[in-house]
C-alpha cells in the first residue's frame, strides 16, 4: 500500500521538498553579496520606521525627506561609535614599540618551553619562523590586493545597506501592499498580523540588543579602569560589540582582551582579572540584562540558536552570524502562525513549562485531589 500525503505519493513530496531545500540554499549561497545587504537594511528599516513615521507626523516632513533624514541619523550614530572605536584603536597603534617588545619576550618564552618540553632545538625553530615569514613576505602583494579587495567589499556592503534601507522607507506602503496581494484574499488578515508581529519583534530585539551593548561596554570598562587595566574602554568597546553574538562573541572577546592585555603588560594577574570580569559581566548579562531589556519575546532556545550561528557563519561568514537569531525569530513568528509549520515553530522555541519540583507536583495533586472530592 502507497504511502500517500496530500493527495500525491509520500516519496515525490519528499523529492520535492529535498530538492527546494538544495535550491534555496544554493540561491541563499550564492547570492550572498544581494541578499545580505538586504536583510540588514530591512532590520534597519524597521528600526527606523518609528522615527521616519515621527518626522511625517510631528514635522510634516514628506516621506522621500524623513527616510533620508532617519537613514542620516542612523550614519551619524554609527559614525560615532566608529569614530570611538578608531581612536581607542590609534592608542594601540601607538604602544606598538612595547607591544612588539613583550610580544618578543613572549616568544623567548615559547621557545624555551618548547626546547625543553620537546627537545627541539632553538635554532630548528628560529629556521622555521623566518621561512615561514618569508612565504608570508613573498605573499605581500597578494595579501595587500585581498586586504584592499575587502575594505572595498566591507564599503560596498554599507553602501548598500544604506540605499537600500532609504528605498525601503521610502516605499514601504508599496511593499506591505505587494505582501498582501501575494496570498489570498482570505488571508489578508493573517498575513497583515504576521507583518505587525515581525515588525514589533524585530524592533524590540535590536532596540534591546543595543542598549544591552552599551551598558555591556560601560560596565566592562568602568570596572578594568578600577583595576588599573590598560585600554580599558577599547576592551569594553570589544566586548559589548561581540557580545551581539551569543555564546561565541563573549569567549571571542575574553580571548582578544586577553591576548591584549598580556602583550602590553606581561601581567599573568591582570590577565586572571581580565577573564574574571567578563565571566561575572556574560553571567549578569544572561541572568539579568537579556531577560529584562530583550524580553522573552524572542524565545529561541540555545540549542537553535548555536545552530544558527554556526550555519550563518558558514554560509555568509561574519554576517550570517549577526542575522542568523533575527532571521530565526521571523521564520519562528511565520511557523507559529502557519498551521501545518507549527511543529517547527515549536521546536524552534523553548519550553513552554519550566521543570517544577516535586513538591509543588505533590501540593498540586492533593489540591486537585480535594477539588474532585468536592472539599
Amino acid at each position: 500500500m502507497k504511502l500517500k500525503l496530500a493527495g500525491r505519493p509520500f516519496y515525490i513530496k519528499l523529492a520535492c521538498t529535498l530538492f527546494s531545500l538544495i535550491a534555496l540554499g544554493f540561491l541563499v549561497i550564492e547570492g550572498k553579496r544581494i541578499l545580505s545587504p538586504i536583510i540588514f537594511a530591512c532590520l534597519f528599516s524597521i528600526l527606523l520606521l518609528p522615527l521616519a513615521n515621527f518626522l511625517e507626523r510631528k514635522f510634516h516632513f514628506r516621506r522621500n525627506m524623513a527616510a533620508l533624514t532617519s537613514v542620516l541619523i542612523m550614519v551619524v550614530c554609527l559614525g560615532a561609535i566608529l569614530y570611538l572605536l578608531g581612536t581607542q584603536i590609534a592608542r594601540l597603534v601607538g604602544d606598538w614599540p612595547v607591544f612588539k617588545e613583550e610580544l618578543a619576550s613572549a616568544g623567548n618564552e615559547l621557545q624555551s618551553w618548547v626546547s625543553q618540553q620537546f627537545h627541539i632545538d632553538v635554532d630548528k625553530q628560529v629556521s622555521y619562523v623566518h621561512k615561514a615569514t618569508s612565504k608570508i613576505v613573498d605573499s605581500g602583494t597578494v595579501m595587500a590586493g585581498a586586504t584592499l579587495y575587502s575594505v572595498s567589499t566591507v564599503l560596498l556592503f554599507f553602501s548598500f545597506t544604506l540605499f537600500y534601507s532609504f528605498f525601503f522607507l521610502l516605499y514601504r506602503s508599496l511593499i506591505i501592499k505587494f505582501l498582501m496581494r501575494v496570498f489570498l484574499e482570505e488571508n489578508n488578515k493573517l498575513v497583515k498580523e504576521i507583518i505587525q508581529e515581525v515588525q514589533f519583534i524585530i524592533r524590540k530585539y535590536i532596540t534591546g540588543l543595543l542598549i544591552e551593548m552599551a551598558i555591556v561596554s560601560t560596565l566592562v570598562s568602568v570596572v578594568l579602569s578600577i583595576l588599573g587595566i590598560k585600554y580599558a574602554v577599547l576592551l569594553g568597546l570589544i566586548t559589548g560589540l561581540l557580545n551581539i553574538i551569543p555564546y561565541i562573541g563573549i569567549l571571542s572577546a575574553l580571548i582578544i582582551s586577553a591576548l591584549i592585555t598580556f602583550a602590553t603588560t606581561a601581567a599573568a594577574t591582570k590577565v586572571i582579572w581580565i577573564v574574571a570580569v567578563l565571566f561575572g559581566t556574560h553571567l549578569i548579562d544572561v541572568n539579568i540584562l537579556l531577560p529584562v531589556i530583550v524580553g522573552s519575546k524572542v524565545r529561541i532556545n540555545a540549542m537553535i540558536t548555536l545552530l544558527g550561528i554556526i550555519v550563518g557563519e558558514m554560509v555568509w561568514g561574519i554576517a550570517g552570524m549577526f542575522l542568523s537569531i533575527p532571521v530565526i525569530a521571523v521564520l519562528k513568528i511565520i511557523f507559529d502562525r502557519v498551521e501545518a509549520l507549527r511543529p517547527w515553530g515549536l521546536l524552534l522555541g523553548e519550553e513552554e513549562r519550566a521543570y517544577k519540583p516535586f513538591r509543588l507536583k505533590r501540593k498540586r495533586a492533593s489540591l486537585e485531589e480535594k477539588i474532585s472530592d468536592g472539599e
